[in-house]
């Protein structure tokens, strides 16, 4: 396999992983819609996302969780669910794009060691995100965040499908902006030095 060829999994996984941090069924949907249509190629023991069961339970799953987002305390019961929901998503889709290798644990292993994690980024932010909305405007503003989400999952779907490694990229330097902000920030009861 070449080194291009890696990098664009790899970037892949990254990316879809990430949206499955969003919205957990929606990427699946997309997934399993676009390999159908032969745009997007998945590895062999992940062709049953592709089946009409599998879409027909990913389209039925999508409506539940996207129209659910949009009504104030569904919306965190959903989030709570999702925080194992969400990871696990990400891990079928990273090691669904992991096409060329042929061992099924193997790349089970690749997509939960890449997309369990990813996965979990944005969700964290997702999480943290609502519960500020709920807190500053009484839950008023979550569903135009839920909209915003269901855009931004679409939308990084669709690059991520199109130039996966730029879109990996991009997500890792904010990953790590976000984890560099975070550590540089003074512990609260630090002793402050003039």
């Amino acid at each position: 396999m070449a080194l291009a060829d890696i990098l664009s999994a790899v970037g892949l996984a990254i990316a879809l992983a990430a949206c499955a941090g969003l919205r957990a069924w929606l990427p699946l949907l997309m997934a399993g819609v676009l390999s159908r249509a032969g745009m997007l190629n998945l590895g062999a023991a992940f062709g049953f996302l592709s089946t009409n069961k599998a879409l027909a339970l990913f389209a039925l799953a999508t409506a539940i969780e996207v129209v659910g987002d949009k009504i104030p305390a569904v919306d965190h019961a959903l989030d709570a669910l999702s925080t194992v929901l969400r990871p696990a998503a990400g891990a079928m889709l990273a090691a669904s794009v992991f096409g060329r290798i042929t061992d099924p644990v193997e790349s089970a292993a690749l997509g939960l060691a890449v997309g369990a994690p990813v996965a979990l980024i944005p969700h964290a932010g997702k999480t943290a995100l609502r519960a500020a909305s709920s807190a500053f405007t009484a839950g008023l503003a979550n569903p135009a965040l839920s909209i915003a989400e269901d855009v931004a999952t679409v939308a990084l779907f669709l690059m991520a499908v199109l130039v996966p490694v730029a879109v990996a990229s991009a997500l890792l330097v904010v990953a790590f902006l976000v984890v560099r902000r975070f550590l540089s920030r003074p512990r609260a009861g630090a002793a402050v030095t003039a």
